[in-house]
């Protein structure tokens, strides 16, 4: 088995994190087995626990990657770039649709180990890319609260993102991103939080 060979020079952990995010795809989280990660990677079943220890380990280290990708979405717009926390939402919102799996794994704690370091400084990372632009916005349009206006932004485009993935939206252009932009544009609600 040449592909077995592969995985003990080190490709086994990405060889498990791809069939996990492919198992999450297709049949959602509940469907994770370590036992069938391990079939699938044609190694022992032991395998991937010497990774991941357990399934809520496997499960955190998807979470942290996608925090982690995530976070670098978002620091990808610019500082002072106009209408910089609509263009965040965008691209939160590009990136629950290019990687479901992972999103789909980030905002259920109760899988995962809540206190591991990397998953938190990853969630951190985040939190801050989102919150630096909810403070770039004029003290007028966020309010004095910070935090309440980043929630707001957060549940703005997560809301959007979880009814696009779930098929609940009707389909108002090709692109769900430009929707987005174009709501935050045209709906006075949206206006407060996007701008």
């Amino acid at each position: 088995m040449p592909a077995t060979r592969k995985y003990h020079h080190g490709d086994l952990r990405r060889a498990i994190l791809s069939a996990a995010l492919e198992v999450i795809r297709s049949d959602g989280v509940a469907a994770i087995s370590l036992r069938d990660l391990a079939r699938r990677a044609e190694v022992s079943h032991a395998a991937p626990a010497h990774h991941f220890k357990d399934k809520a380990g496997l499960l955190t280290v998807i979470a942290t990657e996608g925090y982690e990708l995530l976070a670098a979405a978002l620091t990808m717009v610019p500082v002072g770039a106009a209408h910089r926390l609509r263009e965040m939402g965008a691209r939160y919102v590009e990136f629950a649709l290019s990687h479901p799996a992972h999103f789909e794994v980030m905002f259920q704690p109760h899988l995962l180990h809540g206190d591991d370091p990397e998953l938190t400084a990853a969630k951190k990372r985040t939190s801050r890319a989102l919150y630096s632009a909810v403070e770039d916005l004029p003290a007028a349009r966020r309010g004095p609260d910070t935090r309440r206006a980043g929630l707001a932004a957060w549940s703005l485009a997560h809301g959007f993102a979880t009814l696009q993935l779930s098929g609940s939206l009707p389909s108002l252009d090709d692109d769900p991103a430009e929707t987005f932009r174009a709501l935050v544009d045209d709906h006075p609600v949206a206006k407060a939080s996007g701008r």
